[in-house]
């Protein structure tokens, strides 16, 4: 068994969309209109057959007061692993992204949070 698909709610799939490709540097791997919204995904360049990220709607009207409570957390919506967090976090520092956690050591692994400009907050994180 091996993850296929995951997703995290977006308020909006165009600018999440946008902000998941330009700025994080995923690729597109689906985009099929269903109606009002997509089906759209994204993968890493680097294993463009692994697994998905969906961008899915936040319509469900119990998605807002679960990601609300997640972002009033400080609690990830999703967690992403990258070379080194610090140059990462540079990097995005330098594109405008917003932090709400700077770079830290948590045991094992070096951890920074981010603002995904549509409602969740997403961690980078490197194993150590």
């Amino acid at each position: 068994m091996r993850i296929y698909i995951t997703s995290v709610f977006v308020d909006d799939q165009q600018k999440a969309f946008d902000f998941y490709t330009e700025v994080l540097g995923f690729t597109k791997k689906n985009d099929v209109p269903l109606g009002a919204a997509r089906w759209l995904t994204v993968v890493s360049p680097e294993d463009p057959n692994g697994a998905e990220l969906l961008l899915e709607p936040d319509g469900h009207p119990a998605v807002k007061p679960y990601k609300d409570g997640l972002v009033a957390d400080g609690i990830p919506a999703a967690s992403f692993q990258v070379e080194n967090v610090r140059a990462e976090y540079e990097r995005l520092l330098a594109l405008g992204v917003t932090f709400t956690q700077e770079p830290m050591e948590a045991g094992p692994v070096t951890t920074a949070v981010f603002d995904d400009t549509c409602g969740n907050l997403i961690q980078i994180v490197t194993p150590a």
